[in-house]
């Protein structure tokens, strides 16, 4: 199974990252190969400074070796060796009217000390993060969700909807972080689902993505936006990195594992502000969107 996934995850790279430099026009991914010490490593790809996408990664990770005490808490066993693999990216637009897009897919292996399979599972999710509200766009992207796990399991979506938006939620700050999507973890074989079954799953989420996120980008990068309307998407930004930094567990993961920190962190926006007490007018567009943070909403009703 993993020789399997990481196969998909080397291609589904491949064929985003030429996507998304076909809408950019203008930049390219820079690569970056590397290996962790303790065993492992991955394919880094990031864009910056371009046309349409201000700071993006694409990145694939194969890691193994001994599992950190500290995750061995976490896990609850004793000297275990794991395997993780996935793809992860996150893509910051220029125009603020283009939403942030964040996804992961990916599989995990733990072993006892004969090196067995103790455990296996997939894990992942897409998820929107925009800092003014389409409509129509929060549909679609929901849409292509709920098509994919459909195939597969039509209570898949409104359960992995709701779990997104618990999961990417900034507790101290009572809002979510975007208008969610999916997230799924700890994928595991079950009267329902052999581990091929949430293979297929996993994949067809993997495979909708650029069906999910490029018309919204392809409709939005030539809008017209304002300074303040930019300044707006930074404080939002600030936002994001607040989730990143306390709440996510891919990030705790790797700093744990002793992943590589351009990778882990190239999720961050390059421009962010923290305005003390900043609050939107009023009945604004900004405004608008705060509320909606608030209180998830069922997109597809």
């Amino acid at each position: 199974m993993k020789e399997k996934f990481v196969t998909y995850i080397r291609q589904l790279q491949n064929t985003i990252t030429s996507k998304l430099e076909e809408i950019d026009g203008t930049a390219t991914f820079k690569e970056d190969l590397w290996k962790r010490k303790e065993g492992g490593g991955g394919r880094t790809r990031v864009i910056e400074n371009g046309a349409v996408f201000e700071k993006g990664g694409v990145n694939i990770s194969e890691v193994h070796g001994k599992l950190p005490e500290t995750m061995q808490q976490y896990f609850g066993v004793k000297d275990a060796d794991f395997f993780a693999c996935g793809l992860s990216l996150v893509l910051h637009p220029i125009n603020p009217m283009v939403p942030t897009v964040h996804a992961n897919w990916r599989y995990f292996e733990m072993y006892n000390a004969e090196g067995d399979i103790v455990d296996q599972w997939f894990g992942g999710g897409q998820d929107l993060t925009p800092y003014y509200l389409f409509e129509e766009d929060a549909r679609h992207f929901h849409t292509i969700c709920k098509t994919a796990c459909d195939k597969h399991n039509t209570s898949f979506y409104p359960t992995y909807k709701a779990r997104c938006d618990e999961y990417f939620y900034n507790a101290h700050r009572g809002e979510g972080r975007g208008i969610g999507g999916l997230f799924f973890d700890y994928c595991k074989v079950s009267d329902e689902m052999k581990m091929q079954d949430w293979y297929n799953f996993v994949t067809e989420i993997g495979d909708s993505f650029l069906e999910a996120y490029v018309p919204i980008v392809e409709n939005r990068k030539n809008l017209s936006y304002t300074e303040t309307q930019k300044h707006w998407q930074e404080i939002r930004r600030g936002r994001y990195v607040e989730f990143n930094l306390v709440h996510d567990k891919g990030t705790l993961f790797g700093l744990k594992t002793n992943g590589r920190i351009e990778s882990i962190l190239m999720s961050l926006p390059p421009k962010v502000q923290w305005v003390y007490d900043h609050q939107p007018d009023a009945g604004s567009e900004e405004e608008k969107l705060v509320k909606v943070l608030k209180n998830p909403k069922d997109w597809i009703k």
